[in-house]
Parts: C-alpha cells; sequence; structure tokens
C-alpha cells in the first residue's frame, strides 16, 4: 500500500497532466501485476463492493478516536468526505506496526469481509487502521466505503499504461472495454495476451461529441456535414459476433439482459457487425418520451407488463464493423453507406432500424428543423463531419451536438444543505418550490449552475435567515427567485408536485423578481401536457 500511497500523493499534490502520467505509468512499470491489475480496474471505475456501511464505520472511528459521536458527525460536514474525516481522527499513535502489504492484499481483505459477522469485520477494520499511515488509512477507507476516485480519468490512465508498456494507446483502450474484473482475468490475459473469447463480446471506446456553443455556420459549408436527430434514450453498442449477441451502455455496462428485445437482431443480420446507435422506447412509428425507456434503465429482469408497454429498438447511425473488420478508421460518409445498405432490407418487425439523416442545405434552414426537436422526442441535433473516422473518446471538430435551448421555470428556494468536498463550507445544494394558489409546494434539488461568489453570498444569507434545521438541511425564509433550467418534464406520483424534472440545474439568480411572481404548478402542469 506504501507505493500506492505515493502514488496517490504525487497525482494528488499536482495539477500537470503531463507529471500525473509520468507519475502513473512509473508506477504501472514496476509495481506487481496484481497491484497494476488493480489499479487499473480502480481507475477505469472497476471499484469494489462496499464492505461495511458508513453507519458503522462513523461509529467505530468514534470509538477509536475517543470522541462522541455527535462530534464526529459535526465534523464531517466541514472535512467533506468521510474516508479523508476518519483518516484525520484517528490517532496517529495507534500505529504500532506499518505494514508494508501491497494494494491487492488490502483489496482480497476487503472482498472477504462481505461474508464475515460484524465483530469479525469490525477488528479487521480497526487492525487495518493500526497498521496504516494518514494517507493509507485515507485510501483504504475509500475502498471500504466503494467511492474510490482519485484526480486522474480513464483516458490519462490508458496513455500512462501504453507509456509503462509501449503498447498501442488505442489497442489498449479496446482492451479495457468489456466485463472484467481483476477477479476474473490476470495482467497477462488483460494487457498481454489474445483472448479471441474476450474479444468476442468487447465493445469499441465511444466516440463522443462536443457542445455546439458556436453559430453553426462557423462549420464552413453545409454540404460537408450530415445531421440527425440528437435522440432521447440511452446511447449504447450492440455486437454480434459468433452467433451471439452483446448489448454495452457507453458507461461500459453490458446490459444485453435488459434489453432481451434486441436479441432478435441475429435473426435479421450478418454475424460480425457492431452497430452504435440509440436505444429508445418504440411505439408503432415513433420513440416515445425518456420516461418510458427509465422504467426499464434500473431493472435486471424486465416483467412483461413493461416489455409489452415500453418496448426498445436500438435506431442505428454509425456501423463499425462489417464482416468482422473494424471499420473505425474509414470516413463517416462510407461507414454510413455500408449502414444504410445493411439495414436497407430490414423487416418492419425487426429489432434495429436506420436512424434518418435530415437533409439541408443551408445553416438557417437546420437552425428551423433543430427548432422542432422535441416534437420528434429530440433533445436537438447531431451534427457530424462527413469525412470523421470513429475517434475514440472526445476529440473536438468532428462530431458536435447542438442541443435545444433548455426550458426554464422560476421558482422559490425553500431548503438549503452544504456541499461537500472543496464546497463543505458552503450551502450549494437547494430545494425549490412554485406556487399552489398561496402555498408553496417543492418539486426539484438542484446544485449546480451559479459561480463560487453567488454559493458564498447565498451561503451567507442561509446561516442568517435558517427557519427550522432538519439534520444536515435548513429551511430558509422564502425571499430568492432562482431561474430553474431543464432538459425535460415527465409525471411522478412520488412526488408531492406530481411532477419530475430532468437534469435541473440553476440558470441564474433572479434578484430581479419579487417571490409573488415565481412560477405556479399550474405552469408545471401546462409544460407537462406540452412537453411531457
Amino acid at each position: 500500500m506504501k507505493d500506492f500511497a505515493a502514488l496517490f500523493t504525487r497525482i494528488d499534490q499536482t495539477t500537470k497532466t503531463s507529471v500525473k502520467v509520468a507519475a502513473l505509468a512509473e508506477y504501472l512499470s514496476d509495481a506487481p501485476d496484481a497491484d497494476r491489475l488493480w489499479t487499473v480496474a480502480l481507475f477505469s471505475g472497476r471499484r469494489p463492493k462496499r464492505a461495511v456501511t458508513t453507519t458503522r464505520l462513523r461509529e467505530w472511528a468514534a470509538e477509536r478516536a475517543g470522541l462522541p459521536l455527535w462530534l464526529f458527525e459535526e465534523t464531517y460536514p466541514i472535512v467533506g468526505d468521510l474516508a479523508e474525516t476518519i483518516a484525520l481522527i484517528l490517532p496517529t499513535e495507534r500505529v504500532t506496526s506499518s505494514s508494508d502489504q501491497p494494494l491487492s492484499h488490502w483489496i482480497t481483505t476487503l472482498a472477504a469481509l462481505g461474508q464475515q459477522p460484524e465483530e469479525t469485520r469490525k477488528e479487521t477494520v480497526l487492525n487495518a487502521w493500526d497498521q496504516l499511515d494518514t494517507t493509507e488509512r485515507f485510501l483504504f477507507n475509500k475502498l471500504l466505503t466503494g467511492g474510490f476516485r482519485i484526480g486522474i480519468s480513464q483516458k490519462l490512465m490508458t496513455r500512462a499504461l501504453a507509456r509503462a508498456t509501449g503498447r498501442d494507446e488505442a489497442d489498449l483502450a479496446h482492451r479495457l472495454m468489456g466485463d472484467w474484473t481483476p477477479q476474473t482475468t490476470s495482467w497477462a490475459a488483460l494487457i498481454e495476451a489474445d483472448d479471441p473469447a474476450a474479444r468476442s463480446s468487447r465493445p469499441y471506446p465511444f466516440c463522443l461529441a462536443h457542445a455546439l456553443e458556436d453559430d453553426p455556420d462557423t462549420l464552413g459549408p453545409p454540404g460537408d456535414w450530415h445531421a440527425e436527430w440528437k435522440w432521447d434514450g440511452i446511447r449504447g453498442q450492440l455486437i454480434l459476433r459468433d452467433g451471439q449477441h452483446h448489448v454495452w451502455s457507453r458507461g461500459e455496462e453490458l446490459m444485453t439482459d435488459r434489453f432481451p428485445e434486441l436479441a432478435r437482431a441475429i435473426d435479421f443480420l450478418p454475424d460480425g457487425v457492431v452497430l452504435d446507435g440509440e436505444i429508445l422506447a418504440w411505439a408503432d412509428t415513433r420513440p416515445l418520451p425518456f420516461n418510458a425507456l427509465q422504467k426499464r434503465i434500473g431493472r435486471k429482469t424486465v416483467p412483461k407488463s413493461l416489455l409489452r408497454d415500453a418496448p426498445v429498438i436500438l435506431y442505428a447511425y454509425d456501423l463499425l464493423e462489417e464482416n468482422g473488420t473494424d471499420l473505425r478508421a474509414t470516413p463517416f460518409a462510407t461507414r454510413r453507406a455500408h449502414l444504410a445498405q445493411l439495414t436497407a432490407s430490414l423487416p418492419p418487425d425487426a429489432p434495429v432500424r436506420l436512424s434518418p439523416e435530415i437533409p439541408f442545405t443551408d445553416w438557417t434552414t437546420l437552425a428551423a428543423t433543430r427548432a422542432t426537436a422535441r416534437d420528434h422526442q429530440a433533445e436537438g441535433l447531431m451534427l457530424k463531419h462527413r469525412d470523421s473516422p470513429y475517434l475514440a473518446g472526445r476529440k473536438k471538430g468532428h462530431w458536435w451536438k447542438w442541443k435545444l435551448d433548455p426550458l426554464t421555470i422560476d421558482a422559490v428556494m425553500i431548503y438549503a444543505q452544504s456541499g461537500h468536498g472543496r464546497r463543505a463550507n458552503l450551502f450549494t445544494d437547494f430545494t425549490f418550490a412554485v406556487w399552489k394558489g398561496n402555498e408553496l409546494v417543492p418539486f426539484t434539488k438542484a446544485y449546480s449552475g451559479l459561480t463560487d461568489a453567488e454559493f458564498r453570498e447565498i451561503t451567507a444569507w442561509v446561516r442568517k435567515n435558517t427557519l427550522q434545521r432538519f439534520g444536515p438541511v435548513r429551511q430558509v425564509t422564502p425571499e430568492h427567485v432562482f431561474e430553474i433550467a431543464f432538459e425535460g418534464i415527465q409525471p411522478s406520483p412520488r412526488h408531492k408536485s406530481g411532477v419530475a424534472l430532468r437534469f435541473p440545474r440553476m440558470a441564474r439568480w433572479r434578484k430581479d423578481k419579487p417571490v409573488a411572481e415565481a412560477n405556479t404548478l399550474d405552469d408545471l402542469q401546462d409544460m407537462l401536457r406540452i412537453y411531457g
């Protein structure tokens, strides 16, 4: 753990990308295979499952530190991170013998905790704390809570891995995709060996778009660009290899079992095909609102009622592999032509369809088309350069997402809660309400959108205008109106207001608007009828 802690310290103490990559590459060159395998797993989001509840960790830490639990609870919001709070309050004089066990040892120890009775878990955790210094304790606690994150992206990790191994970065990015964990593979199998079985299910790294902030005529001649709707679904790859099908989300989650309708693609499409597209709930000839698809997202097993009410298709918009050949380096126009030919003869009941191109001759006409996106259950437009390859990650200049302006509503702040991390001393999480007659009805929460200066200003106001406290939440005087921006609205029986917003955030602080002029619940219901 000492070497991993040293790596963490080097990364944590710099903001320079080159220094972070160099530190990680050096570690991956020298660490034992088990440790570097786990390091790659951690940096690619494959964290161990939580072994102990945070409630028990709070109690054990307070007990070991000789502090009353209430004092620990007061300390935690100020630090803003549970793992760090525990590491800081634990007495250093209890470290009787420094451990030199590697990272993989501690992760194996944590993996075994889930099968142990509580007393054994407590003894194991306390013994670990007694063998680790403050930084090592912090990292151990991060692993223990299942919340391990560190200041380096998967892309940078892959770059460091390429430097450490001398292998091609794109090849490594491809290898790291898929359904693997350190318990199911080895360093040699994952990084060094050719594994045909793993290849059959492995997706490609997704090509991502940048948001178009400038006027579209800055992109050059319209004829160089392909336009289509930006669908409001789940981005996914459908893989047909070796007589099997696999469905992967953009977040590298295997979702094959959640969308059994897509299994029938094997009956209509040849082997050796990988499609990129949008998984959409579908009825008759058009997509359903995202709300219909959302009911299926968290389910491992889909009941017959949902299969009937919210069947899905893959609206394909790119062809990444054909006849087992990787097409990503070919121009988009070529890939699109192959995709159109591949899907041209599909029958209406096939679970795959071709996402239609939107023809246009000038940007003004396309802007008018974009304005109708919500009528098509879309979020806006996608613009793809006809010569663009399918690149891994977000490369500026090739693909653009030209989204609609968000929906907005003016609401009154009624509750406030402090943030975490660097915002632990600020109130950043707010609950907002709209009018229903003379009553303010809460309808959403938001925690982003303001500047640091505005967060400091509203924090000072909250401290002076608290009416009641409910644990970490403060009820405040209803005096401030904020414009809330959001991407969509849907009915929700779980909320008192009867509605739920998609991606709400604070667009601006309406200091110019009195509370009495904030929007009403009727306004929300009108928006629900139009856009829901």
